[in-house]
């Protein structure tokens, strides 16, 4: 095998290469003489290092960057720490104590800090990366420290972590032949002018074999060019994986005396506890404030140097490019393919919702087109009937005519009718379908990516346990270790040397951790406080939907006062815009409170590892964000005007308010009005102004504070910024969490009452079409650039989504069922009608009160309001006449109709989930063709490997032919030997002899 002597494979430890030997160059592969360096960085530094993006060197690329900020070291503590034990500092701006400064005042915290960086450097170089320190910067108190790695430990990385990279063989891919190769050609060239202008967005016929990287076999992978070889997201992953496993665990304090000492002593026993850890622990710590792969580039300006940033920035993170499909590949090859797999899923939701949006619109449209065919409705306008109904409040409210709620029930067509229901059947498949369709999207992304063969077990290596988790173990361990001490006393214990036993107690936490693990009973607390407070921030929510509905009671007794009639004709739409906005400014502030104690609630458990913890913060999330979301809408579709109980014996909450009714249509126009207004308003507010004001916002105040602390060199400071002080001024990367959850509350409001809203996936889809250009332009230029994570799906975001998918199938046959007026229709026109037409629908679902029987100090205060007496008044219900002799009770209709809408409820539900579970057999979650592909895949590499075994087979045979006929002169002219034993028969000596 060959391989570059500079390149060496060997570990840094066998090496012995060290950043502070300037020799060590040579070692990477670089041969610079001293002069060169000295020139190169008198000539122009930044632009030899391409303003941070390498080292000073010009050479070296900077993967990783650690930033801390530094004060003043206190004087001889820290020159006497370097002395003892011989350290030297990194090469970089990092500019000593001068001697004629005044020494400052002591600062032990900040020296404990500074003594850990260094531990912890010391430790990075070990273990094979090359660093370099600017503490010289723009940034006042801030210190970068600037990480390389070198070749050999890029390939002992990828090695380890089984990353799959491109081999030399070339195959090519399968393509369609036939009817399906000519579609496939017509659809290119009709949407080849809204594809992006990328590289890695066109159709490929040829593809490069993957394999698990291997050291062994470096001759298989294409290494002309070993700076291209690993990516800078690659190369950033393989440094965040040594940072993260590299830790700091040696006391090098040399004690001081009195006050020092104690100081010393008890950060001594601080460190103890928590410096078992790697990157994560010393961020949480403050030993560093910041850590973070750097930007390839800037994205705009004219003089700007071309790179994938910028290309992401034009193709991809523009809103003029909003109607192009988006470069998942280079996003993928940029931020890796966790995000990769969010945009990709964004993209597939979104496209799924076009055919969504124009079903519903037209669902919309047939609606708006027979309005003026739909006889209740007409009955409920028609003033001849002079239908008097009876009052919606005791006192203040007096009797109304049917005909002034004309327009909310001639509205309430638009959205309650025979296509509704069609269209909640529809959408039911359609969640089924788009869960399919996304399934094999993502295989295919698994196998451009080539993911085809990645595991969760394969990742669960690299999953270290989190910085909190090893330091509760670490405090338990020494709780265990002092109470075994404690036991100890009683016992006679021979003299030892002190040295000894404190180094044994120092050690002894460490050593524990590997076998002291954290129980359910160490749990036990959190578990109790997580379960106390949900059901607590749940009964807040409930709490908060009880005063929006009081509000609401005695807002409309108290518009019904007012002398105006228009006020008093629009109490119902007065009552409920206002009533929704409160809930959605509720719904809009409990959700980031509900964020902030879910992260809390989280972080009290202690889980292990970083996806342990992930998936229990989305779990507490989505479930309070759920119920906060969806509460409001809930009680308007299944509670409103169910237990009002009738004229003469209402319900009264705390016997003041009496419970509200639904309108004489229904309360489905309502459940529309809050559903609509809930959701623009969440998605324009909180995802979109949030999303962009926040950010500017954040940089603005940035902006502020960097002018105050240097107002007259601002802008020249501005222009010289290294690479690495440009993205330290970004916010950092917070994770997908909000991002998904997001989207996922938009599918539930998509799906789950869509019976109610026909409209919501236009509403939907228009939101995702910036809400895409949104999150692209926030990645690529409001955030530091994100650590790169391999996945291959979209984690317990998918069981969620299928979780919602079966909720809405349920809740849209309850909402079809018990909301709206469709049961009690067909009930009506075949039993009831007598012409078998719906005329006379409105009167049977009427009943009759006498309002004589009003209980005393509820009847209206005013009741020649209508200008003559009323003796009888309607109401909505299925009740027994004030003549009958059973009167007010419940009539055998309304068991009727309750039979037919559980009915329906039952085969609706079952007869949508054969139907959806029919989808999701049909639809194979492999495409065919990634099925051949990736078979193809195995074969090729199987045949590449026999190949290179024969090829060794072949060469060993070559050499022993040689060796055998070098030996056979020397045979012939040696006295001849006794006779040798024969040799054994075989298939490679036949007849034992050669």
């Amino acid at each position: 095998m060959r391989v570059n002597e500079k390149y060496s494979t060997l570990p840094a430890e066998d090496r012995s290469v060290h950043i502070i030997n300037i020799c060590a160059i040579e070692d990477i592969g670089y041969l610079p003489s001293e002069g060169t360096l000295l020139n190169s960085l008198s000539v122009d530094p930044d632009a030899e290092c391409k303003y941070g993006l390498y080292f000073r060197d010009g050479k070296r690329k900077v993967d990783y960057i650690l930033v801390y900020h530094h004060k003043r070291a206190s004087g001889g503590r820290t020159l006497a720490r370097r002395a003892q034990h011989g350290d030297q500092p990194l090469p970089g701006k990092a500019g000593p104590l001068g001697a004629g400064e005044p020494e400052p005042p002591l600062d032990y915290h900040e020296d404990d800090k500074r003594f850990r960086r260094e531990e912890y450097e010391g430790n990075l170089v070990e273990a094979g990366l090359e660093l370099e320190r600017d503490e010289d910067t723009k940034i006042h108190g801030v210190g970068f420290v600037k990480i390389h790695a070198p070749w050999n430990v890029l390939c002992r990385e990828a090695e380890f972590l089984k990353l799959k990279m491109p081999t030399k063989k070339l195959y090519h891919i399968s393509e369609t032949r036939g009817l399906l190769k000519k579609i496939n050609s017509v659809l290119q060239k009709i949407t080849d002018p809204i594809q992006p202008k990328v590289a890695e967005h066109r159709p490929q016929t040829t593809k490069r074999l993957s394999y698990p990287f291997s050291r062994e076999k470096q001759h298989l992978f294409d290494l002309s060019d070993k700076d291209s070889f690993f990516d800078s997201k690659t190369r950033s992953t393989i440094v965040y994986e040594i940072l993260k496993r590299t830790t700091c665990t040696k006391a090098k304090y040399s004690m001081g005396q009195g006050e020092g000492r104690k100081k010393d002593s008890a950060l001594l026993n601080k460190r103890r506890k928590c410096d078992r850890h790697g990157i994560t622990s010393l961020l949480a710590n403050g030993v560093y404030s910041a850590a973070y792969p750097l930007h390839d580039g800037d994205y705009e300006g004219d003089n700007v140097e071309f790179n994938d940033r910028k290309l992401l920035y034009e193709e991809w993170a523009s809103y003029g490019v909003f109607y192009k499909y988006q470069p998942i590949d280079l996003v993928r090859k940029y931020f890796g393919e966790k995000i990769g797999l969010y945009f990709a899923w964004l993209g597939v939701y979104t496209q799924m919702l076009i055919p969504a949006s124009v079903v519903g619109i037209i669902v919309f449209l047939y609606g708006w087109a027979t309005v003026d065919d739909n006889i209740p409705s007409m009955e409920m306008c028609d003033q001849r009937h002079n239908i008097t109904m009876c009052p919606l409040c005791d006192k203040t409210c007096s009797y109304w005519k049917m005909s002034s709620a004309c327009a909310t029930a001639r509205a309430s067509h638009l959205f309650d009718n025979p296509a509704t229901v069609f269209f909640s059947v529809f959408m039911a498949l359609w969640a089924a379908t788009f869960m399919e369709h996304w399934k094999r999207k993502q295989m295919r992304l698994n196998y451009r990516w080539d993911l085809t063969g990645f595991e969760e077990e394969e990742e669960a290596v690299k999953d270290h346990p989190r910085a909190e988790y090893e330091a509760r173990v670490l405090e338990k361990s020494l709780r265990k270790e002092s109470k075994n001490k404690e036991k100890r006393r009683h016992l006679p214990e021979e003299p030892t040397n002190k040295w000894r036993q404190r180094v044994k107690t120092a050690m002894a936490g460490v050593k524990l951790t590997d076998k002291v693990k954290l129980t359910w009973r160490d749990r036990f607390p959190a578990y109790f406080t997580n379960l106390v407070s949900i059901v607590f921030m749940i009964a807040v929510t409930f709490a908060i939907v009880l005063g929006v509905i009081i509000y609401r009671i005695s807002t409309a007794a108290a518009l019904a006062m007012n002398s105006s009639p228009s006020v008093r004709s629009n109490i119902r739409v007065t009552v409920t815009a206002t009533a929704v906005i409160i809930n959605l400014v509720v719904i809009i502030l409990l959700d980031e409170v509900y964020g902030c104690i879910a992260r809390w609630l989280t972080k009290i458990e202690v889980p292990k590892t970083e996806k342990s913890f992930e998936e229990r913060l989305i779990f507490k999330a989505f479930l309070l964000k759920f119920v906060n979301s969806y509460t409001p809408i809930f009680y308007v579709a299944f509670f409103k005007g169910r237990f009002v109980g009738r004229p003469g014996d209402y319900v009264y909450i705390f016997r003041s308010f009496r419970m509200e009714e639904c309108a004489p249509g229904g309360c489905l126009m309502e459940l529309c009005i809050q559903l609509s207004i809930i959701m623009l308003g969440k998605q324009l507010i909180q995802n979109n102004l949030f999303e962009i004001g926040i950010p500017k916002m954040k940089k603005f105040i940035r902006y502020l504070r960097l002018k105050h602390q240097s107002p007259a060199d601002h802008d020249e400071h501005a222009k010289k910024k290294q690479r690495y002080e440009v993205d330290y001024t970004l916010e950092p990367f917070a994770g997908l969490t909000p991002e998904y959850m997001e989207m996922i509350i938009q599918f539930g409001f998509v799906t789950l009452f869509v019976a109610s809203f026909p409209l919501a996936p236009l509403f939907a889809l228009l939101n995702n079409i910036i809400e895409i250009r949104l999150d692209a332009k926030k990645f690529v230029t409001e955030l530091r650039r994100p650590v790169a994570v391999r996945a291959k799906d979209i984690g317990i975001w998918y069981n969620i989504l299928r979780g919602v998918g079966k909720l809405a199938v349920i809740i849209n046959a309850f909402v079809i069922s018990f909301t709206s007026d469709f049961i009690p229709r067909l009930v009506y026109l075949y039993m009831y009608s007598e012409n078998g037409t719906m005329h006379g629908f409105v009167n049977h679902t009427l009943s009759s009160f006498n309002v004589s029987d009003f209980q005393n100090g509820t009847a209206p205060s005013d009741p020649l309001d209508l200008g003559y007496e009323v003796q009888i008044c309607r109401y909505k219900d299925y009740r027994e006449p004030p003549w009958s002799e059973h009167k007010y009770d419940i009539s055998k209709d309304f068991w009727a109709v309750l039979a037919a809408r559980l009915a329906f409820v039952i085969v609706f539900q079952n007869l949508v989930m054969f139907m959806s579970d029919f989808v999701d057999w049909v639809i194979p979650d492999i495409p065919k063709d990634i099925s051949q592909q990736i078979h193809k895949e195995k074969v090729l590499m199987v045949e590449l490997f026999m190949r290179e075994e024969q090829g060794k087979q072949q060469l060993l045979d070559t050499w022993m032919e040689k060796d055998r006929k070098k030996a056979e002169p020397c045979n012939n002219h040696s006295p001849a030997p006794a006779a040798p034993p024969p040799p054994p028969a075989g298939p490679d000596f036949p007849g034992g002899s050669l």
